[in-house]
């Protein structure tokens, strides 16, 4: 069933020092030993596939993903995941004048599989434009701003038109130059995503997509991210 409302509280910080490790910085020796991916984006593309839909620049150099795109843009990281864990990425959309500086659409896919290829994302080609992606089984958010005017999980289920919408926000919504840190939770049935200590989506699957690529994506827009993390959590006894 879709919820569809202004955005209240959820609890942010019911759950968070219980399911979230501390940021790289900051982690315990124990945390630290949890680290299970990484890229702070000083080597280029090597670990990351990149889908365009009218071209634009995709860089990875100083520790920034550079994202300045014209159209539809998705970034894959090339390594599955496998649950239970946590991704954390910080992502700054770019208002400076340039041509693609419109502030909207900070989107995520992760545990996504392609059903023409279940065993190899890659091995199917797609082109950046989002219909291309609807025979993914995924979870999807949408963070939105400018004409994008809502903030939306959705669940992907690997059929051409269709993009079951689970919840759908007015607001939070993007604000230009301001840094938005993202925490996403996948610990079986339990799917959380979390931006700047705020907990915007809380879902409980009962048919949970648990391993899968996770990606960046976004639409005419101009994004910096830096310091990606996914970090194992325990398992539920």
């Amino acid at each position: 069933m879709t919820t569809r409302r202004a955005f209240g509280a959820l609890a942010a910080g019911t759950a968070l020092s219980a399911l979230l490790p501390a940021t790289a910085a900051s982690a315990s020796p124990r945390h630290r030993r949890g680290l299970i991916a990484a890229d702070d984006f000083r080597h280029g593309l090597g670990r990351w596939a990149t889908e365009l839909q009218d071209g634009g620049t995709v860089t990875a150099s100083r520790g920034l993903l550079e994202m300045d795109v014209p159209s539809g843009a998705t970034v894959w990281f090339k390594e599955k995941l496998e649950g239970p864990y946590v991704i954390e990425y910080t992502a700054t959309p770019v208002f400076e004048g340039g041509v693609n500086d419109r502030v909207s659409d900070l989107n995520n896919f992760w545990n996504a599989v392609d059903v023409r290829s279940p065993d190899d994302l890659f091995a199917t080609p797609r082109g950046g434009a989002l219909a291309e992606y609807d025979y993914l089984k995924t979870y999807y958010v949408g963070y939105g701003a400018n004409t994008n005017t809502t903030t939306r999980l959705r669940r992907y289920v690997g059929e051409a038109g269709v993009r079951p919408l689970i919840y759908d926000y007015t607001q939070p919504l993007l604000v230009a130059n301001e840094p938005n840190h993202v925490r996403i939770v996948s610990d079986g049935f339990v799917v959380r995503w979390w931006n700047n200590g705020q907990l915007v989506f809380d879902y409980t699957d009962p048919q949970p997509y648990i391993s899968g690529h996770f990606a960046f994506r976004t639409v005419w827009s101009h994004f910096r991210i830096a310091d990606f993390r996914v970090w194992r959590l325990p398992q539920r006894p």
